[in-house]
């Protein structure tokens, strides 16, 4: 059964936390009175939960989640009841650990649980936004409408993250490729000419590019094992650094100030913002909560803040735009559009299209980095060949015009 926390009174009115096992929230509300106590607050604990399935939780990647909900949301339209409707797309999935992660659901659903509920037994298969608008589209009585928002938003995220990572593959292996055929170079290829050149050394006529890449390749050939090692290890101890709260703020910070990929960084984590929280007030989920799940989806400590200090005022009664653009990190229009739409009161519109907006922008910008990229990589790989080659083509002329 889930795990609820719980903050309550007593009939003293003193303080109590907590939490307890229920089948639902409206069941441990039930049991606190049962208690003689008076909630404050109740709701799922993330860590009782995550403790009770441990290793044992599943772990299934968004794309293949994705197509789940459309289908469910079909059938639901159709009439066909939710658990049946579960049991269907169940057996029509050829995935073995999707199979078991709504079979799971299903049970729970079965068992008097809501499907928001059974989702969140499974923090490794549902993300907090698909959970957090089944769960308002279920207690405002439009589950197939959320079903449906959670299917495009998921296929929109989808198809962005599949444009960016085919945009900056060819770089990449272009990149390894490079480096690799560099090295071989160095440590296989110049390294034969030494004994060649031993003659120009010993008088002093080696020219000095000559000289200085033979001094490259055998330190790489005596001390590369220990170079790669250090490197290693380098990487190792920087990454436990990043993942530590400061580590990574200091590291989300350099990415924002990276020149022409800091502004793309930015404006595709400001998209993402706007659209995660779009389409949760779009659900139907207080802006409160929608804050708190779209600070998350930023992927950045820095605008996490930001986001998390505008939640603030937004308790206070107080405007969402302001403490976003008081934070530097917000482009000016998107929030001056966001300042009308408080006023006007369509803000999830709005932050739909400011997010369609800056992904096409955005869009351009990576498309005309990439197109930059790729032919100064090109020459950059073709200048360091062509300095290998002249290193060992000069002595060789030297020695012919001797000759």
């Amino acid at each position: 059964m889930p795990d609820f926390a719980y903050i309550a009174r007593n009939l003293s009115g003193q303080r109590v936390e907590g939490t307890l096992a229920a089948g639902s929230e409206r069941e441990a509300l039930t049991q606190l009175a049962g208690r003689d106590l008076f909630p404050v607050q109740v709701s799922a604990d993330k860590k009782a939960i995550a403790a009770g399935t441990g290793d044992e939780a599943i772990k299934v990647p968004g794309r293949v989640v994705a197509p789940v909900y459309s289908q469910l949301a079909a059938l639901l339209r159709s009439g066909v009841p939710l658990l049946r409707s579960l049991q269907v797309i169940s057996d029509q999935t050829s995935q073995p650990k999707l199979k078991a992660v709504l079979g799971d659901v299903k049970s729970r659903v079965e068992d008097g649980a809501t499907l928001a509920e059974a989702m969140a037994h499974n923090p490794k298969a549902f993300d907090e936004l698909s959970i957090s608008i089944v769960r308002a589209g279920g207690e405002g009585g439009f589950l197939e409408d959320a079903l449906e928002r959670v299917s495009a938003f998921a296929e929109q995220q989808g198809e962005l993250k599949s444009r960016v990572m085919g945009a900056l593959a060819y770089p990449m292996v272009l990149s390894v490729i490079g480096t690799g055929i560099v090295t071989a170079l160095l440590v296989f290829v110049v390294p034969s000419f030494k004994d060649l050149f031993a003659n120009l050394e010993r008088q002093g006529q080696l020219p000095a590019v000559t000289s200085g890449l033979l001094a490259f390749s055998s330190f790489l050939q005596d001390y590369g094992i220990f170079l790669a090692v250090g490197l290693v290890l380098v990487v190792f101890l920087l990454r436990r650094h990043f993942q530590t709260p400061a580590g990574r703020r200091e590291l989300d910070k350099i990415k924002l100030r990276i020149p022409m990929a800091g502004d793309i960084y930015l404006s595709l984590a400001v998209a993402r913002f706007c659209r995660v929280l779009g389409t949760l007030l779009r659900g139907g989920v207080p802006i409160v909560r929608s804050l708190d799940i779209s600070s998350e989806s930023t992927g950045n400590k820095v605008l996490m803040d930001a986001v998390q200090n505008a939640s603030e005022n937004i308790t206070s009664g107080q405007s969402l735009a302001a403490p976003l653009g008081e934070s530097g990190y917000f482009p000016k229009n998107v929030v001056e559009m966001i300042a009308v739409a408080e006023q006007s009161n369509s803000l999830e519109t709005v932050l739909t299209q400011v997010a369609d907006t800056l992904e096409r922008q955005t869009w351009r910008k990576l498309d005309l980095a990439v197109r930059l990229l790729e032919p100064l990589l090109l020459v950059l790989l073709a200048v360091v060949v062509l300095i290998v080659v002249l290193a060992l083509l000069l002595p060789v002329l030297k020695m012919g015009s001797t000759v």
